[in-house]
């Protein structure tokens, strides 16, 4: 799941890398729990919960099967 998780995280990438951010995976455990850092300017952004949430999760429970929930550590 770990691979499918990072693949993922790829293609979200340049959207964040658009406005001066980035995230990296921190995480996979077997209950389907992400955990990622956001860095860069989504680092600090006071909508970084929202992207992780609206897009990073929403994303991957799409594209991966068995992702229950991202969280931002």
């Amino acid at each position: 799941m770990k691979e499918l998780v990072m693949k993922s995280l790829d293609r979200i990438r340049p959207i964040l890398q658009r406005d001066g951010g980035d995230v990296e995976l921190v995480d996979v455990n077997k209950d389907g729990i992400v955990r990622v850092r956001m860095k860069g300017a989504c680092g600090n952004c006071p909508s970084a919960m929202m992207t992780i949430k609206m897009l990073i999760e929403q994303t991957l429970k799409k594209e991966v099967i068995g992702v229950k929930e991202v969280i931002g550590v």
